[in-house]
């Protein structure tokens, strides 16, 4: 049986940090993205509507090699869990009051095989084959640099209890929060199905950016 690629057991830094806040130096890495804003949990909203494209994507990119367009340097690899930037245009307390002004970046993490080419190929057969609109999909590389993160085990809504563990540990060890910074976003990385797991038993990596005093 020939191996599947998983990033996640490849890069456990990346994807399985401990319960307690961690610093780390996140690589440049390739992702296809959605920006959009509003509600996640709005069933007709632009979330719902941002993980389709998403995810028609990376499919058409991993089932490849079915078909006469097999990329050069193809692997085969499990399709990496979905992640999300975060941000408000006012103010970081309205995180748990208003979720409709939340602005976001989801992304998943592309094969280093998928060029600028490949990924408009993929554009194409998406909205071709399954009668997607793709015009919003980005090829972004994106790289975060240092950053502290922490795994974060309980409902969306709890994740208030892990961000002061983050917070705590950045000023016990001279950094600062770079959120300021217009640049640098607030970083999750969804490692449970919500349909599918407890809300107590939720995994999320939590990721938020820092710089040195």
């Amino acid at each position: 049986m020939v191996d599947v690629f998983d990033y996640k057991k490849k890069y456990k830094d990346l994807y399985f940090p401990k319960n307690q806040p961690m610093l780390i130096e996140v690589p440049e890495i390739t992702f296809v993205a959605v920006e959009g804003k509003g509600n996640p949990n709005d069933e007709n909203g632009e979330y719902r509507k941002a993980l389709e494209l998403l995810y028609g994507i990376q499919y058409t990119i991993k089932m490849s090699k079915k078909g006469n367009n097999i990329p050069n340097g193809y692997f085969d690899y499990v399709v990496p869990p979905l992640e999300g930037l975060w941000w408000f245009e006012d103010n970081v307390k309205t995180r748990t009051k208003d979720k409709s002004k939340y602005n976001w970046l989801s992304i998943i993490r592309l094969p280093e095989y998928v060029t600028k080419d490949v990924f408009l190929w993929a554009c194409d057969e998406v909205k071709n084959k399954k009668n997607i609109e793709t015009g919003k999909a980005k090829y972004m590389k994106i790289k975060e640099g240092l950053c502290v993160q922490c795994m974060h085990i309980g409902s969306f809504d709890e994740e208030a209890k892990t961000l002061k563990l983050i917070e705590k540990y950045i000023k016990e060890n001279d950094l600062i929060n770079d959120l300021a910074n217009e640049k640098r976003k607030h970083h999750e990385i969804y490692l449970s199905d919500p349909r599918k797991t407890e809300k107590t038993k939720m995994k999320t990596v939590l990721r938020i950016p820092v710089k040195r005093k």
